[in-house]
């Protein structure tokens, strides 16, 4: 019984009612050009004149529903008073040899919602106004006189007592459940009609997909950038601690490597986070393997020795590979600095004709044995390194290896296919 009740008590309720009587007024323009055809032909029969108005008038609102913007501009004003959930219509890509627009049936789509739209806001009009008035006729004492409701040839009189009141609130409640019944078929409708179509469906779909992927691209860039200035700092205040009274200028270049390394890094974070916020970002984060010898003088200002092996034309690889490619050198550099067992650090970075090769060589142990301060248990780890690693070269279409090489060395190597620019 309560739950029968309670649509009567909201407010949504009426809202969609109003957006149902907005419909039908919305409709009215249109009916001068509607009656056009019956001017033409005044000796047509009177029913043959009504069918053929409300004919053409819902060819005319049919037309109506054929512009794109009429849907752009329905599917706010239904979400916001049938309140229903309702994603703004995308622009569907299609290929240069296929016709522009919706095709099938998702054309008439909106057409069709506007042909019901405009029925149930007429009916749902008529019959409740006729109903409202009723309910306000019917008891004719309050009016000083008796009172009655005519129209069309139907007349209803009020002749005084109590009967009269319970009609006229029957005849509310009535008006109410209308209201109940359009705006419940309304919403039904809506997500139906106004909703996505199918190639909209796809076109969210891949939409959802590419922010997912650049998320997860932001946070591999993240990791990589943030977690090897971690290491690298950590490492360069230990070198500094332990040489500041005896070396005071190698202190001071650790520390110079310290602020670089920290500013490189709140550069990218302020990238990610610009990206995140869906604001645009001052500065975007390019590093490409032309910042491979920046990188590596940080390293060595840390206390690591680096034995870099560079050759091909690296400044010709291609943005995005280049750029991939100095985050897994990072990557790998990092786990180098991290678990390696000090000794020197072997990076080899080649461009060959179809293949981009990239490896780094270290020592393996349980810490870096570089500084003191910085033994095992240094760095703790999210063990996201080499999975996101994996994950970034497999995104490339390359290979990846990552291992022991030999008794005392651990490996990392990748292959990544390449075109070099002309």
């Amino acid at each position: 019984m309560i739950r029968g009740i309670r649509p009567l008590l909201r407010g949504s309720t009426y809202s969609g009612m109003l957006f149902a009587s907005c419909g039908a007024l919305a409709s009215l323009p249109l009916l001068p050009f509607a009656l056009l055809p019956v001017v033409a032909w005044p000796a047509a029969p009177y029913g043959v004149q009504i069918v053929l108005t409300l004919l053409v008038w819902a060819a005319l609102i049919g037309v109506a529903g054929l512009a794109r913007t009429t849907r752009r501009g329905l599917v706010p004003v239904a979400r916001r008073l049938l309140g229903v959930a309702l994603p703004d219509p995308v622009a569907v890509r299609r290929p240069a040899s296929s016709p522009a627009g919706p095709s099938g049936a998702d054309r008439w789509r909106t057409p069709l919602w506007l042909l019901l739209h405009v029925a149930l806001g007429w009916t749902g009009a008529l019959v409740g106004g006729v109903l409202v008035l009723a309910g306000l006729t019917l008891p004719g004492s309050w009016l000083g006189a008796e009172a009655g409701l005519s129209l069309f040839g139907w007349s209803v009189r009020a002749e005084g007592g109590w009967q009269n009141w319970v009609v006229a609130l029957g005849c509310l409640l009535l008006a109410a459940m209308v209201c109940v019944a359009v705006t419940s078929a309304l919403r039904w409708l809506a997500p139906r009609l106004l909703g996505p179509s199918s190639a909209e469906r796809l076109a969210l779909a891949a939409e959802r997909e590419l922010r997912l992927a650049e998320r997860n691209r932001l946070a591999h860039e993240l990791h990589d950038s943030i977690g090897h200035t971690l290491t690298a700092t950590t490492i360069q205040a230990a070198v500094a601690g332990e040489v500041l009274s005896v070396d005071p200028v190698a202190a001071r270049a650790a520390l110079r490597s310290i602020e670089e390394s920290a500013r490189a890094a709140l550069e990218d974070l302020d990238y990610v986070l610009g990206v995140l916020r869906e604001e645009k970002a001052q500065t975007a984060a390019t590093r490409t393997l032309a910042d491979l010898p920046e990188l590596l003088d940080r390293l060595r200002h840390a206390g690591a020795e680096v034995q870099p092996e560079l050759s091909g034309e690296l400044a010709q690889v291609q943005g995005t590979l280049s750029r991939a490619a100095y985050r897994i050198l990072q990557e790998g550099l990092t786990n180098a600095l991290r678990h390696g067992a000090g000794g020197p650090i072997e990076v080899r970075a080649a461009v060959a004709p179809d293949a981009l090769e990239l490896s780094v060589v270290n020592r393996t142990g349980t810490g870096t044995g570089m500084a003191a301060g910085a033994g095992p248990g240094a760095f703790p780890t999210s063990g996201h390194g080499l999975p996101g690693l994996a994950e970034r070269v497999r995104l490339l279409h390359g290979e990846i290896e990552a291992g022991p090489d030999g008794p005392q060395h651990w490996r990392l190597a990748v292959r990544l296919p390449v075109r070099v620019s002309a």
